[in-house]
């Protein structure tokens, strides 16, 4: 018990110890003792303490003033009423009001027109006059208006009832108990009925989802079965078990892998960010814009990867790919997070670099150049889904090399990720829904042609995304969002972001150049002689491994002396090899390359296709010099007039755009891309590229299969002036002539 309710423990209530019963006989207050007698006759003599420290000691609401309505129920609200309900305590405790005041709102400085009125005055009549002048007045009233108002049975006994009662409760005292009934349950749900409820519930969660009538009659079969038919008879009707089975388990509309994972038990703890960096999280999904990519001018779907925040709500960084996100594009997009964003030619200056404590000269002075209105930082938890793309050995390698844990979110566990789903919604109701080509949430939505519509291409997609981002999104109050210290504050993810640089400061931590190289995925190999290094069947060469051929690493472990080379899966031509030495980054090219910048660029999946048509063909090469002619015809330089643009499959010109499009990619991404990748060419210009390529392949294959050059040629008859013996020699030839 505590203190208060000893101060209003009065003799005669009834106390609850260890399930029995004792009633208060004596109290002394000044001594601080109470005598207690039970049911049997027995008396005890105790103290205040002992009733206050007592671990199962409480008041019995037998022996209080609790109506017996209301024994062993909570206390009721205003909100348990029906609303015709309310309006009917209303007008109780306006006719109460003015009984006790002579007013209806109980204010005299909110009068109403005539009030007081004479016979309610509290200046000329007592309080027992104005309750039979009220009694009377509601006798006076039309039976039926009475009756609706249910002011027909009204007393000078219910008028001090309900005055007691509003004094002890000002908001519920007058309200009918009947309004609020004890509800009876359900008596035909029996023990027995109980437990098939329950295996039935147990049963029918692990399997797909079915209907409430299945339900029933999966309990009818549980009962019939293992009680027989004498209980399978008592079984109620489908209506009763539907409502009893919506009051235990609510409405049944959950999905069924959420309904599970409710099941799930849990360690009981929550986690609370508390700092930026803390956890982001990260995810992929389909844009729902179409838009145009740059070859062939054709409306493709892209998909849209986004990296946020979660205790500022901040879009930290995000990604546009023509095919499916790989590990490769995960790991670039930390790296985004890591870096600071460059401003753009047609940003102003509100959206630079604005948060206090480190001024923007600063950071553009170790950044290199002028750093947009974005947070960035080394986040120290990434929390993402159970995709593939997530879930591979790069990807081990790269959370070891930016010292940072990725956590996928726990099986059926929605909440963990949902700041960042609940972020894909936003966008597309703030953004997506306002551009041409948006295709809907669902295929019955979706306009006549959303194709036709589309309008934006892949770069002015992203250049919007991340005008958006910076401009409107980062400085828009977050509302239900609000921190846990400030949830009646105005707030935005830029707010949250510089409040948490003041509390407790900031590391401002740019990577280098070179980390670029470090989270490509690494291969493990052996230099051999003259050839190089053979990454994914091509060979790679290059000056930087000269010092190292016909050499061991000596690395031990469980690739003991193998050399590590890193390859962009995006641009197949080149792999990179860091300098044990001088620890340099070199680029080494593929063996089968012309002079650098003739090729364009290919990906993995088109070396792939390389070597398979190379063992369909029956061309066994020595050398990748020789695998280049057929190299290029995968890249389309000679297309027969079926294979034309015009005439080329839909998806044939997808996986073309989509190549192109991975290869700027992996050129950005370089360190050494000073300047932004070139405006992507079209097909027609790729065409004559690849064409120019194969012309300076066939010259330079002339050119290693002549030894020198030929000179010009001779003059007619010059063999004949040469091989005759009576020919006088020329003057100068005889003057020449030692002899």
């Amino acid at each position: 018990m505590s203190a208060v309710e000893l101060l209003e423990l009065a003799v005669g209530e009834v106390l609850v110890m260890d399930q029995s019963e004792w009633r208060v006989d004596v109290l002394e207050p000044h001594y601080g003792r109470a005598v207690l007698t039970s049911h049997t006759g027995e008396r005890l003599t105790t103290s205040f303490r002992m009733l206050a420290n007592h671990p199962n000691c409480r008041r019995s609401t037998a022996g209080t003033v609790t109506p017996a309505a209301l024994r062993g129920r909570q206390p009721k609200a205003l909100s348990d009423l029906e609303p015709d309900r309310v309006k009917l305590l209303r007008v109780r405790q306006e006719h109460l009001l003015e009984v006790e005041t002579g007013f209806r709102s109980g204010d005299p400085l909110a009068a109403r027109p005539g009030e007081p009125r004479p016979q309610y005055d509290p200046d000329r009549t007592t309080v027992s006059e104005r309750r039979w002048a009220k009694v009377a007045e509601l006798r006076a009233m039309d039976p039926v208006h009475a009756e609706a108002l249910a002011l027909d049975q009204v007393s000078y006994r219910t008028l001090i009832r309900w005055e007691s009662g509003r004094r002890a409760d000002p908001v519920m005292g007058c309200a009918d108990n009947r309004w609020t009934p004890r509800t009876r349950g359900h008596p035909s749900i029996t023990e027995t009925i109980r437990e098939a409820i329950l295996v039935v519930r147990e049963e029918t969660r692990h399997r797909s989802k079915i209907t409430m009538k299945a339900r029933a009659d999966l309990i009818r079969q549980y009962v019939l079965e293992k009680y027989g038919e004498a209980a399978a008879a008592e079984v109620p009707s489908y209506g009763t078990l539907r409502v009893v089975w919506m009051e235990w388990f609510g409405t049944g509309r959950a999905r069924q892998k959420y309904d599970r994972s409710a099941a799930l038990e849990t360690s009981g703890q929550r986690v609370v960010v508390q700092r930026p960096g803390q956890v982001v999280a990260l995810d992929t999904t389909i844009l729902p814009v179409l838009v145009r990519e740059s070859v062939f001018d054709d409306p493709v779907a892209v998909h849209l990867t986004l990296a946020m925040d979660v205790y500022t709500h901040s879009l930290l960084a995000f990604r546009l790919t023509l095919v499916s996100d790989t590990s490769t594009d995960v790991a670039m997009v930390l790296r985004d997070v890591m870096s600071p964003l460059p401003m753009r030619p047609d940003w102003g200056d509100d959206m630079e670099w604005p948060y206090p404590g480190v001024p923007a000269a600063l950071v553009a002075e170790f950044a290199g150049h002028k750093v947009a209105a974005l947070p960035f930082f080394a986040p120290e938890t990434v929390t993402t889904d159970h995709g593939s793309v997530y879930r591979n050995y790069h990807l081990i390698d790269v959370q070891q090399t930016l010292n940072i844990r990725i956590l996928p979110a726990r099986i059926l566990r929605p909440t963990d990720k949902s700041a960042v789903e609940r972020a894909f919604g936003a966008i597309r109701t703030l953004l997506f829904e306002y551009l041409p080509g948006y295709v809907g949430v669902d295929v019955a939505d979706r306009g006549a042609d959303p194709d036709g519509d589309a309008a934006l291409t892949v770069d002015q997609m992203e250049h919007l995304l991340a005008t958006w981002i910076v401009k409107i999104w980062q400085n828009r109050r977050l509302g239900g969002h609000a921190p846990c210290w400030d949830p009646v504050g105005d707030h935005s993810p830029n707010t949250l972001f510089a409040a948490a640089m003041v509390q407790c400061g900031w590391d401002m931590e740019i990577p280098s150049p070179n980390l670029y190289y470090k989270i490509l995925p690494r291969h493990v190999v052996v230099i051999h002689g003259e050839r190089g290094v053979k990454i994914r069947g091509l060979w790679y060469n290059g000056d930087a491994l000269d010092p190292y051929r016909h050499q061991r690493s000596g690395q031990g472990g469980r690739r003991r002396d193998r050399w590590h080379i890193h390859h962009d899966p995006r641009d197949a031509r080149m792999v990179f090899f860091q300098d044990p030495r001088t620890h340099d980054w070199h680029t080494l090219r593929w063996t089968g390359l012309p002079p650098e910048g003739e090729i364009p660029s290919f990906s993995d999946a088109r070396v792939q296709e390389l070597l398979t048509a190379a063992n369909q063909c029956g061309l066994r090469p020595k050398t990748d010099q020789e695998l280049l002619p057929l190299l290029l015809e995968l890249l389309a330089a000679h297309v027969p007039i079926a294979q034309w643009p015009s005439r080329m499959p839909k998806g044939r010109r997808k996986e073309r755009a989509r190549e192109i499009a991975q290869g700027r990619a992996a050129a950005a991404d370089r360190p050494d891309a000073v300047d932004p990748p070139p405006t992507p060419v079209s097909w027609s210009d790729r065409v004559r590229e690849t064409e120019k390529a194969i012309d300076m392949e066939r010259r330079r294959r002339r050119e290693d299969a002549v030894s020198s050059s030929p000179g010009r040629p001779q003059p007619l008859g010059a063999s004949d002036r040469r091989l005759a013996l009576s020919l006088i020699p020329d003057e100068e030839d005889v003057q020449d002539d030692p002899s």
